[in-house]
C-alpha cells in the first residue's frame, strides 16, 4: 500500500546509508548551502524525508524539494522507509528520518501506535485561511496531495460510455470482462461495490461490508483478475483483455498518449491524501515545519500538479494556476470534486484488517 502504490526504491538501513544516498537509485540529496544536520540545535541544514520513491519522487523533487533547498538553504535527503521500519525505529527511540510522506490512513495507524508528533498547525503560515478540508488537517498529519482510484475503459469495446460504477456493475448493457483491485495491492474497494448497489456518495461510511461482499459476489464471474500491481490494470487494458477496470489515476495515461481508444470514468472515484507525519522523537522539527509549509503554497501546489496524476492539490487556491487540461485529470479539481468521495481513514484504520482477511477467503473460496 506504500512503495507498490508508486514504486520501489532501495531502503537505506542504517544512519550511516543516509550519508550514501546519493548513489541509491532513486534516492539522493539535493544540495543546498551551510552545515550539515546535527545534534542538537535550530540551525540544522539538512533533511532526511521518506517517501515512495519512483516517478513519485522525481515529481517531488523538482516541485518541491530543490526549489526549497533553494530558498532556504537546507538540504533534503529522501530515502524509501516503509511506515512499518519507521514505527520500529520510533520504538526503538531512533528514528532514521525526519519527515515522512505517506497517506493519511498509515498516519492515523502511525498515531494510534503513539510514533508520532502531534503537529502544531498554527505554526504553518501557508495552512491560514487557505481552505484545507478539515479531515486533511488531523491532529498528527498535514495533508499533501490527493490520488485517486478511478474507473477506465475502452471506447472501443463498449457500445455505450460507462457513467458510474452502477454501469461497470451491468454486465448485460456493458458486456464484456473487468478487472478490480485485489486486497494485496491496496484496500479492497468495497465503496465501489456499494456505490454499485445504490448507497449515495455521502451515505458510505461506515461501510456496510456484508452488503458490499454480496455486491462483489454478483460481478466476480465477470471479473477476469484481480489486479496486485498497480501496472497490471492498464496492462490489461491495452491488451484488450478486460474492458474497463479500476485503477489508479494516471496509470492509463501512457495508452493515451499512444493513441490507444481509453478513458477514463472520475463519477465515484475514491481519493486518498497523502501527507506529512513528523516520527516520535524527530530531532529536526523546525527544518520539518518549513518543508511543510513550503509544500502548501498555492504555486508550489499547482507545481506538483503539472508533474504527477497523484498531485491533486488540497490547497483550492491551487487550482486556479492549472490549465483545464490539467485539472481534468487531477482529483480535486472543482469537477471531479463533485463526483467522488474521500476514504474514510479512521474507519479503515479501526476495520483494515478485518475486511483483507475476509476479502482473502471470498477470494479464495
Amino acid at each position: 500500500m506504500e512503495a507498490n502504490r508508486i514504486g520501489r526504491r532501495t531502503v537505506l538501513r542504517t544512519a550511516g546509508a543516509l550519508a550514501a544516498a546519493t548513489a541509491v537509485t532513486g534516492c539522493g540529496t539535493l544540495m543546498g548551502t551551510g552545515e550539515s544536520r546535527g545534534s542538537s540545535g535550530g540551525g540544522k541544514k539538512r533533511l532526511v524525508v521518506s517517501n515512495s520513491g519512483g516517478a513519485y519522487n522525481d515529481a517531488l523533487t523538482k516541485a518541491i524539494y530543490e526549489p526549497f533547498a533553494k530558498e532556504t538553504g537546507i538540504t533534503v535527503t529522501t530515502v524509501n522507509y516503509q511506515s512499518a521500519q519507521i514505527i520500529a525505529q520510533v520504538k526503538q527511540g531512533r528514528p532514521q528520518v525526519d519527515l515522512m510522506d505517506n497517506t493519511l490512513l498509515n498516519f492515523q495507524k502511525m498515531a494510534r501506535l503513539e510514533c508520532l508528533e502531534p503537529v502544531d498547525h498554527d505554526r504553518l503560515k501557508s495552512v491560514k485561511g487557505a481552505g484545507i478540508a478539515e479531515h486533511n488537517l488531523p491532529e498528527h498529519a498535514v495533508g499533501k496531495n490527493v490520488w485517486a482510484s478511478v474507473m477506465a475503459y475502452r471506447t472501443d469495446s463498449l457500445k455505450r460510455v460507462p457513467k458510474s460504477w452502477a454501469d461497470f456493475w451491468n454486465t448485460d448493457a456493458f458486456a464484456g470482462p473487468r478487472s478490480l483491485q485485489s486486497a494485496e495491492a491496496d484496500l479492497p474497494e468495497l465503496e465501489f461495490a456499494l456505490l454499485a448497489d445504490g448507497v449515495p456518495l455521502d451515505k458510505l461510511y461506515p461501510l456496510d461490508v456484508d452488503r458490499a461482499f454480496a455486491s462483489m459476489s454478483r460481478i466476480r464471474g465477470d471479473v477476469k483478475k484481480f489486479w496486485n500491481t498497480g501496472a497490471l490494470p492498464a496492462v490489461l487494458l491495452g491488451r484488450k483483455e478486460v474492458v474497463a477496470t479500476s485503477l489508479w489515476g494516471g496509470r492509463a495515461d501512457e495508452l493515451i498518449k499512444q493513441g490507444q481508444p481509453v478513458a477514463y470514468q472520475w463519477n465515484g472515484a475514491r481519493r486518498m491524501t497523502n501527507g506529512w507525519g513528523i516520527p516520535k522523537g524527530a530531532d529536526n522539527t523546525d527544518a520539518a515545519y518549513k518543508l511543510i509549509d513550503f509544500s502548501l503554497r498555492p504555486e508550489v501546489q499547482a507545481a506538483f500538479a503539472k508533474l504527477s496524476p497523484t498531485g491533486g492539490p488540497v490547497v483550492p487556491a491551487a487550482t486556479k494556476q492549472l490549465s483545464d487540461d490539467v485539472l481534468a485529470t487531477l482529483p480535486t479539481s472543482p469537477q471531479n470534486l463533485k463526483t467522488g468521495f474521500d476514504a474514510d481513514a479512521a474507519w479503515w484504520d479501526e476495520n483494515r484488517d478485518a475486511v483483507i482477511k475476509r476479502w482473502q477467503e471470498w477470494a479464495d473460496a
